[in-house]
Protein backbone atom coordinates (compact mmCIF):
# COMPACT_ATOMS: atom_id res chain seq x y z
CA UNK A 1 0.00 0.00 0.00
CA UNK A 2 2.85 2.36 0.82
CA UNK A 3 4.43 1.72 -2.59
CA UNK A 4 1.16 2.62 -4.32
CA UNK A 5 0.91 5.88 -2.37
CA UNK A 6 4.51 6.77 -3.25
CA UNK A 7 3.92 6.04 -6.95
CA UNK A 8 0.69 8.05 -7.03
CA UNK A 9 2.32 10.94 -5.16
CA UNK A 10 5.29 11.04 -7.53
CA UNK A 11 2.98 10.78 -10.55
CA UNK A 12 0.84 13.68 -9.30
CA UNK A 13 3.93 15.73 -8.45
CA UNK A 14 5.39 15.13 -11.92
CA UNK A 15 2.12 16.01 -13.62
CA UNK A 16 1.72 19.27 -11.69
CA UNK A 17 5.38 20.23 -12.18
CA UNK A 18 5.05 19.65 -15.95
CA UNK A 19 1.81 21.65 -16.10
CA UNK A 20 3.41 24.48 -14.13
CA UNK A 21 6.43 24.58 -16.47
CA UNK A 22 4.14 24.61 -19.51
CA UNK A 23 2.06 27.48 -18.10
CA UNK A 24 5.23 29.47 -17.37
CA UNK A 25 6.42 28.91 -20.93
CA UNK A 26 3.08 30.05 -22.36
CA UNK A 27 3.23 33.18 -20.17
CA UNK A 28 6.72 33.93 -21.47
CA UNK A 29 5.56 33.39 -25.06
CA UNK A 30 2.58 35.74 -24.67
CA UNK A 31 4.75 38.49 -23.13
CA UNK A 32 7.36 38.24 -25.89
CA UNK A 33 4.65 38.17 -28.59
CA UNK A 34 3.32 41.48 -27.24
CA UNK A 35 6.82 42.99 -27.35
CA UNK A 36 7.37 41.86 -30.96
CA UNK A 37 3.91 42.74 -32.24
CA UNK A 38 5.39 45.64 -34.25
CA UNK A 39 7.34 43.19 -36.47
CA UNK A 40 4.99 41.37 -38.85
CA UNK A 41 6.04 37.94 -40.08
CA UNK A 42 3.89 37.10 -43.09
CA UNK A 43 3.75 35.28 -46.39
CA UNK A 44 3.09 37.46 -49.40
CA UNK A 45 3.82 37.57 -53.11
CA UNK A 46 5.03 41.17 -53.45
CA UNK A 47 7.09 43.23 -51.02
CA UNK A 48 5.20 46.44 -50.14
CA UNK A 49 8.33 48.64 -50.23
CA UNK A 50 10.05 50.18 -53.26
CA UNK A 51 13.63 49.04 -53.91
CA UNK A 52 15.20 52.36 -52.90
CA UNK A 53 13.59 52.16 -49.45
CA UNK A 54 15.21 48.81 -48.69
CA UNK A 55 18.57 48.95 -46.86
CA UNK A 56 19.21 45.21 -46.60
CA UNK A 57 17.60 41.83 -47.03
CA UNK A 58 18.73 38.78 -45.10
CA UNK A 59 17.62 35.42 -43.81
CA UNK A 60 15.99 35.39 -40.40
CA UNK A 61 15.65 32.03 -38.70
CA UNK A 62 14.73 30.65 -35.32
CA UNK A 63 14.34 27.15 -34.02
CA UNK A 64 13.01 25.57 -30.87
CA UNK A 65 13.09 22.05 -29.51
CA UNK A 66 10.39 21.36 -26.96
CA UNK A 67 10.23 18.13 -25.01
CA UNK A 68 7.09 16.40 -23.83
CA UNK A 69 7.09 15.29 -20.23
CA UNK A 70 6.67 11.68 -19.29
CA UNK A 71 3.17 12.10 -17.87
CA UNK A 72 1.77 13.77 -20.96
CA UNK A 73 3.38 11.05 -23.05
CA UNK A 74 1.59 8.49 -20.87
CA UNK A 75 -1.75 10.29 -21.36
CA UNK A 76 -1.11 10.50 -25.11
CA UNK A 77 -0.48 6.76 -25.19
CA UNK A 78 -3.82 6.18 -23.50
CA UNK A 79 -5.50 8.49 -25.99
CA UNK A 80 -3.97 6.48 -28.84
CA UNK A 81 -5.70 3.39 -27.53
CA UNK A 82 -9.14 5.01 -27.49
CA UNK A 83 -8.66 7.45 -30.38
CA UNK A 84 -9.35 11.15 -30.58
CA UNK A 85 -7.43 14.38 -30.33
CA UNK A 86 -4.13 14.23 -28.47
CA UNK A 87 -4.20 17.58 -26.68
CA UNK A 88 -0.80 17.13 -25.04
CA UNK A 89 0.89 16.86 -28.45
CA UNK A 90 -1.13 19.79 -29.80
CA UNK A 91 0.09 22.06 -27.02
CA UNK A 92 3.64 20.79 -27.55
CA UNK A 93 3.48 21.64 -31.25
CA UNK A 94 1.86 25.02 -30.56
CA UNK A 95 4.56 25.99 -28.08
CA UNK A 96 7.35 24.88 -30.44
CA UNK A 97 5.96 26.81 -33.42
CA UNK A 98 5.31 29.99 -31.45
CA UNK A 99 8.74 29.84 -29.80
CA UNK A 100 10.44 29.34 -33.19
CA UNK A 101 8.58 32.35 -34.64
CA UNK A 102 9.60 34.49 -31.69
CA UNK A 103 13.23 33.46 -32.01
CA UNK A 104 13.12 34.24 -35.72
CA UNK A 105 11.78 37.72 -34.99
CA UNK A 106 14.39 38.23 -32.27
CA UNK A 107 17.14 37.34 -34.78
CA UNK A 108 16.14 40.34 -36.93
CA UNK A 109 15.62 43.25 -34.50
CA UNK A 110 16.22 45.94 -37.15
CA UNK A 111 13.79 44.50 -39.69
CA UNK A 112 10.60 46.31 -40.65
CA UNK A 113 8.95 43.12 -41.88
CA UNK A 114 9.76 39.45 -42.36
CA UNK A 115 8.24 38.03 -45.53
CA UNK A 116 7.71 34.56 -46.96
CA UNK A 117 7.77 32.93 -43.54
CA UNK A 118 7.86 29.15 -43.43
CA UNK A 119 7.64 26.79 -40.48
CA UNK A 120 9.06 23.28 -40.58
CA UNK A 121 8.48 20.74 -37.84
CA UNK A 122 10.02 17.38 -37.08
CA UNK A 123 9.79 14.81 -34.34
CA UNK A 124 12.91 13.89 -32.44
CA UNK A 125 12.97 10.79 -30.33
CA UNK A 126 13.99 7.24 -29.80
CA UNK A 127 12.80 5.12 -32.66
CA UNK A 128 12.30 1.51 -31.76
CA UNK A 129 9.52 -0.92 -32.58
CA UNK A 130 7.12 1.71 -31.18
CA UNK A 131 7.51 5.27 -32.46
CA UNK A 132 7.75 7.44 -29.38
CA UNK A 133 8.06 11.17 -29.82
CA UNK A 134 10.45 12.63 -27.27
CA UNK A 135 10.73 16.15 -28.62
CA UNK A 136 9.36 18.37 -31.35
CA UNK A 137 11.61 20.69 -33.30
CA UNK A 138 10.16 23.69 -35.08
CA UNK A 139 12.18 25.84 -37.48
CA UNK A 140 10.81 29.18 -38.63
CA UNK A 141 12.57 31.13 -41.38
CA UNK A 142 11.86 34.02 -43.67
CA UNK A 143 13.36 37.04 -45.42
CA UNK A 144 13.95 40.00 -43.12
CA UNK A 145 13.73 43.39 -44.81
CA UNK A 146 15.44 46.40 -43.24
CA UNK A 147 14.44 49.82 -44.47
CA UNK A 148 16.50 52.97 -44.97
CA UNK A 149 16.01 55.35 -42.04
CA UNK A 150 14.67 58.74 -43.14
Amino acid sequence: MTDLIIILTLTALGYFAGSWAEKRHYLSIREREKQLLHLPAITMKDVPYPGEAVRSIHLAAGSAVISIDYFKRLLAGLRNIFGGTIVSYESLLDRARREALLRMKESAPEAAIIVNVRIETSAIGKYSSKRNIGCIEALAYGTAIELVQR
